[in-house]
């Protein structure tokens, strides 16, 4: 049996972070404010200032949306495709010509560094190989000087 057309549509609308975008704006009233054993209130004003922390930022946040999200995905929406268009049509080809072009000095600079600077590094190796460093423990401390 077939999903429904629509099923993707309704899937994403229930899910709107799927990639877990936003988990530090999971704002409930408990992560907000707390009151301690010494300072409490009456319990109505607790209820009663919950209900309006909850109903103000969720009306707060439908009006923002409803004004702002239209716009603001347009204008995103404008500055991935820039994004996009730049990197597929300036940066990508400027770097695989940039690639192409130097491959040859490359090869050049690789010959002359293997001609040169090999053997000199091969021969502090080889002079570096033979130091041997020993830690005594029994050693007595040099005193200060400057300590009087």
């Amino acid at each position: 049996m077939q999903p429904k057309p629509d099923s993707g549509v309704r899937e994403a609308l229930e899910d709107r972070d799927p990639n877990n975008l936003n988990p530090h704006l999971q704002i409930v009233w408990d992560d907000i404010i707390g009151e301690t054993e010494g300072a409490r209130s009456p319990e109505c004003a607790w209820r009663l200032s919950h209900v309006c922390f909850k109903y103000t930022r969720n009306w707060c946040y439908t009006l923002l949306s409803v004004l702002a999200a239209p716009p603001c995905a347009l204008l995103l929406g404008c500055g991935f495709a820039c994004l996009a268009f730049e990197q597929i049509w300036c940066t990508t080809p400027c770097l695989r010509f940039l690639k192409i072009y130097f491959a040859s000095l490359r090869t050049v600079v690789q010959s002359c560094m293997a001609a040169t600077v090999a053997p000199c590094m091969e021969a502090v190796g080889h002079v570096c190989r033979h130091v041997r460093v020993n830690i005594r423990r029994d050693a007595p401390e040099d005193r200060d000087l400057l300590i009087v």
